[in-house]
């Protein structure tokens, strides 16, 4: 398969299809043969979901008239277009010929002309088209209105910085099995296989490549030596601080990136509890602790509902790990601009604030919660955390003093792109005697 045409696939399955680009992009870049094609593949797929709002103003400044909602694969044809004239140093003449070209490879030769001609109209006036699109800083920053105004509001001063990493591409970090081996030892390992990268400044396990690749290529990887997790994610295993002898139980653990550093970091717990309410989504996790020689507990249970699951038996450290807006992590999935609605942030408070309550009630007196979302919306973090302690006589902060992030009220929060790190929230909570 060519990539325009892989790109197209994914573009589509996420708009048409409501598919996540996680599930999406590895079934279909599988069917392009050369690792090049497959990179260029997804950077059209990526970028294109990643500018729609932009990419779709620009598009309508230059078409005669709408296009019907059956010729909408026309419509996503001209967008990624677009995004390779204003975006990618693909030639101009090029960019134009591959995409009339695909019109024709899906069997809509009739629709060349018109593509031809509203790409090269956009060329004689790039700059005047992108200036009158930009005039609108919801649509200048790609952002669906909502979500924009949200962000401005959440972060009135952090907002421009905020939407501009969002709209960037994030590295690729990984995390070193430090039972295998110390980072600086994989970092030599990187180097001898002609790969560079460098230590993550806040995770001590944490390495930040030059230059993303597939995980094939990395020394090690399939022995267990490395997992990729941003840097923001490692966080949270220091955070919850499990001693020997504990029982941890990570709540929503899948994919299974932090209950896999839970045991790394400590090798001597009496038992991981490893819950999600996805059984196929549980299995990653099995993979997971597979690769890297690992042992937990899985469970498919709901963290809202115990009843189902839980043993009776009371747990020393919970991280819930929440189910969130992942508002946080856009630049790694842009397809959370599109798929999320601003009426799904009402229902995921809910569902934090029972989940919470559930969990409180499984934690030992003098046991740590570690509340963590890779969201930057107040309302699914300080606000929620601070209320659930008003409610809570027997719950406590612990402060958390870190180089990383800023303080709010209660807990601590990342903002996207800062130190290279997704966008988190941690606070920490004892229950108090």
């Amino acid at each position: 398969m060519k990539p325009r045409r892989a790109a197209l696939l994914i573009v589509s399955g996420v708009l048409e299809q409501g598919r996540s680009l996680a599930t999406l992009t590895p079934e279909i870049l599988a069917q392009i043969p050369e690792s090049r094609d497959r990179a260029f593949a997804r950077q059209l797929a990526f970028g294109v979901l990643r500018f729609l709002p932009r990419l779709e103003a620009c598009a309508a400044r230059h078409l005669e008239r709408p296009l019907r909602r059956r010729d909408r694969e026309l419509q996503l044809i001209l967008l990624l277009g677009l995004y390779q004239l204003i975006h990618l140093r693909v030639p101009d003449h090029a960019a134009v010929s591959e995409t009339v070209a695909l019109a024709r490879a899906i069997g809509k030769p009739w629709a060349g002309r018109m593509i031809n001609a509203v790409l090269r109209a956009f060329l004689r006036s790039a700059e005047r088209t992108l200036e009158l699109v930009d005039r609108d800083p919801a649509t200048a920053c790609a952002h669906p209105r909502w979500m924009f105004d949200m962000l401005r509001h959440d972060w009135p001063e952090q907002w421009p910085q905020l939407v501009a990493a969002n709209n960037a591409q994030a590295p690729m970090t990984l995390r070193i099995n430090r039972r295998r081996m110390g980072r600086d030892a994989w970092l030599r390992k990187l180097r001898s296989a002609g790969m560079e990268g460098n230590p993550s400044p806040h995770a001590p396990e944490g390495v930040i490549l030059e230059r993303a690749v597939e995980v094939q290529e990395l020394p090690g990887f399939a022995a267990g030596e490395a997992s990729v997790q941003d840097g923001a994610a490692q966080l949270a295993a220091r955070l919850l601080d499990p001693q020997p002898g504990d029982r941890v139980l990570d709540a929503c653990a899948a994919p299974g990136g932090k209950t896999a550093h839970l045991l790394e970091l400590q090798p001597d717990l009496a038992e991981l509890v490893a819950l999600d309410s996805d059984a196929q989504r549980l299995q990653l996790v099995r993979q997971n602790l597979t690769r890297l020689a690992l042992e937990a507990r899985l469970h498919v249970g709901d963290a809202a509902d115990p009843r189902q699951w839980w043993d009776g038996r009371w747990f020393d450290r919970i991280l819930l790990d929440a189910p969130c807006s992942a508002s946080g992590v856009i630049r790694r999935h842009p397809d959370i601009k599109l798929l999320r609605r601003e009426s799904d942030i009402s229902a995921l408070v809910a569902k934090q604030q029972q989940i919470l309550e559930s969990l409180w009630f499984l934690l030992k007196p003098g046991g740590i919660l570690l509340y963590a979302t890779c969201s930057v919306l107040k309302r699914e973090n300080v606000q929620q955390v601070a209320d659930f302690i008003d409610k809570h006589p027997d719950a406590r902060e612990l402060p958390i003093a870190a180089g990383w992030g800023r303080a709010t009220l209660v807990g601590r929060q990342v903002l996207p792109g800062e130190d290279q790190m997704d966008g988190f929230y941690y606070a920490r909570l004892q229950k108090v005697c």
